[in-house]
């Protein structure tokens, strides 16, 4: 996308503001919507299809193009992934396919790793887990499995608020604290079980998608998905725990 023609869109529009100019950008960053939409692995109701969620994504896509500074030396990517998705999401909120007992679901089982895991000194397993909550493990998996294909865009991204990457880079204390965040994320993810430490290492820093993890670990694309889910679980617990602010 870097490409002297977009290059030159850039700086056509920076200098004009022209909506025709804006909106031939928007045209070239959209395989970059669909990109953030393929990986967020969201099981879609009867209602919405993946045009809807394309749509969505426009929305933070054109704030992104709208307040991206090309003099802060960021690739525009890095800067507009985070404003695309949380654009569907929030969208995704607002038609309420997310809901609300599957997100207190999502913190009961996040307090849960972070109230075991505190107690018990190192990752707390499946048995953990259903004891303190004094549920049967049956009923656990049926809770990651809800969480799954309900809030498949529940996500390692999230964890990490870069809210504004180019106002937190003038401001040293939230850059900090963004650092700070990431090194405690990057001790957690070591810590994680052997499966999901896998898992996360496949999808996040591999680029693979669940279905080619899967063939990997000769696992159902579903079971992958649990498995990523119960390793974001137990990451926001981590972090939780620390007190850092999701």
């Amino acid at each position: 996308m870097q490409s002297e023609n977009t290059e030159k869109l850039w700086m056509n529009y920076n200098n004009t503001k022209d909506k025709y100019v804006k909106g031939q950008l928007v045209e070239k960053y959209v395989p970059l919507i669909k990109h953030i939409v393929n990986r967020m692995n969201i099981n879609l109701p009867p209602y919405l299809e993946y045009e809807d969620l394309i749509s969505y994504g426009v929305f933070g896509l054109m704030q992104a193009i709208e307040r991206y500074d090309t003099k802060k030396g960021i690739k525009f990517e890095t800067y507009a992934y985070t404003r695309i998705k949380g654009s569907i999401i929030d969208e995704l909120r607002k038609t309420d396919m997310i809901p609300q007992d599957i997100r207190k679901k999502i913190k009961m089982l996040q307090n849960a790793f972070s109230e075991m895991e505190q107690i018990l000194g190192h990752s707390a397993n499946d048995d953990d887990i259903s004891n303190y909550l004094g549920i049967s493990k049956k009923d656990l998996y049926k809770i990651y499995k809800e969480i799954s294909a309900a809030y498949g865009v529940l996500s390692f991204d999230e964890l990490i608020e870069y809210e504004d990457v180019g106002q937190a880079s003038g401001q040293p204390d939230i850059q900090a604290e963004k650092e700070e965040v990431k090194e405690i994320l990057g001790n957690a993810i070591n810590q994680l079980p052997p499966q999901e430490k896998l898992v996360i290492t496949l999808y996040y820093y591999e680029g693979l998608n669940f279905k080619e993890i899967a063939e990997v670990l000769e696992l159902s694309q579903g079971r992958i998905s649990q498995i990523h889910t119960k390793a974001i679980l137990r990451l926001r617990g981590h972090l939780s725990r620390k007190k850092v602010s999701l």
